[in-house]
């Protein structure tokens, strides 16, 4: 006799209740509220800011000017080295001066011709105008032993400006200084053929000094440039001169991103000679914002934003903009308003909307040292704020 199958229905019965069992202690320990998180809060309390910029620069002369030759031809000699000092009208080089040599005595002796043309139309001039009222010669002749005289005399002048102007080109065989000043770069040695205009040295020019520097043009603005500005030497802050933004200029370097400020100085001290290494120190425009540590720095997507704890202790991430960082700090000039309670510990387990405990300064100090202390901070540029959690 076949075996009886028992009905199935008692077994489902069972597997269902425990299903639900299941689903009933998933979903009541989803609905547990998260655990409070203590945190580290600051009062926002905007205050007036100036940056503050160290520039570092060097000591440059007003005028540089190229030092060449107004002939081309070989160097022969070089009088100076890069550091000299000079004087104006100081030879600094020569060239070979052979073939402007020959060409003075070419003019020299196209000259004597000319002046030999000159005095045998003179003569012929003389004799054609005591024969005219006498009637030993015609008028015809008379006009033609004037006009030779004129045309014997232009040729000759025209010798004469051919003379001196071989004498000046053979001068310019040798270099000399357009003024008193410093030698600063050398661009051509004895033995090398050069043409005319190549710069051979580049003199700076004594007098008037500038300290140049290399500036990002955010930092400055009109109101800056009128502003005094101390420049100190590098390695001796004691020694310093004061000065005014005399140009900066229009273009921005591709390279470094930067702008060309000269800054004109006055009653230089002897120290700061010419490539001396300065500083000066600037303050742009003062502005509102709010110092808050590195630590209360996170992001909400691409943007800056802050963790907010509101009058029922829950928080909310706030965007800010207009950020500055500084040494351990971050400066914050839009986003948020006086009053308000920045976390500035505590802030990497928050969510939107989680009720959060605010532990006193006192009180948690030493346990969120060793639980969310911020590690020392880089220095500038600052890394990205921490990516806040949804």
């Amino acid at each position: 006799m076949p075996a009886r199958l028992e009905h199935p229905a008692p077994l489902l019965a069972t597997l269902l209740a425990l299903a639900a069992g299941l689903a009933l202690s998933g979903c009541d320990r989803k609905s547990e509220p998260p655990p409070h998180v203590r945190v580290l809060v600051q009062s926002v309390k905007p205050g007036d800011f100036s940056d503050q910029a160290q520039l570092t620069g060097d000591i440059q002369a007003r005028v540089q000017a190229q030092q060449s030759f107004r002939v081309g031809g070989k160097i022969i000699e070089r009088s100076v080295e890069v550091g000299d000092r000079v004087k104006a009208d100081q030879v600094l080089a020569r060239l070979d001066p052979q073939e402007q040599q020959s060409n003075v005595d070419n003019a020299r002796a196209a000259l004597q011709a000319q002046e030999a043309q000159l005095r045998l139309a003179e003569v012929s001039f003389k004799r054609q105008r005591l024969l005219l009222p006498k009637g030993y010669t015609s008028k015809s002749e008379f006009d033609q032993a004037q006009a030779q005289l004129r045309s014997s005399q232009s040729a000759y002048a025209a010798a004469q400006a051919q003379l001196a102007n071989a004498r000046d080109m053979l001068t310019y065989t040798e270099l000399r200084a357009s003024a008193d000043g410093v030698i600063t770069a050398r661009q051509a040695e004895t033995g090398q053929v050069v043409q005319a205009t190549v710069p051979i040295f580049t003199l700076a020019r004594a007098g008037e000094r500038d300290a140049v520097f290399d500036v990002y043009e955010s930092l400055f603005d009109h109101e800056l440039a009128e502003q005094p500005i101390t420049v100190s030497l590098l390695d001796r802050p004691a020694i310093s001169a004061q000065g005014k933004v005399r140009e900066i200029t229009p273009t921005i370097d591709a390279q470094s991103g930067t702008v060309k400020v000269k800054v004109a100085l006055q009653d230089v001290p002897e120290e700061m000679n010419l490539g001396a290494v300065v500083t000066a120190t600037v303050h742009p425009k003062t502005s509102q914002r709010v110092v808050l540590p590195w630590s209360a720095l996170f992001k909400n997507q691409q943007q800056p934003a802050v963790w907010l704890v509101d009058e029922q202790n829950k928080v909310s991430l706030q965007p800010v903009s207009d950020v500055a960082y500084g040494s351990g700090t971050v400066l914050v000039g839009q986003g948020l308003q006086a009053g308000q309670h920045v976390v500035v510990a505590g802030g990497q387990l928050l969510h939107p909307g989680q009720i959060v405990d605010i532990a006193a300064p006192e009180k948690a100090a030493e346990p969120e040292k060793s639980k969310i202390a911020a590690p020392s901070p880089p220095p500038p540029p600052p890394p990205p704020p921490a990516e806040a959690k949804p």
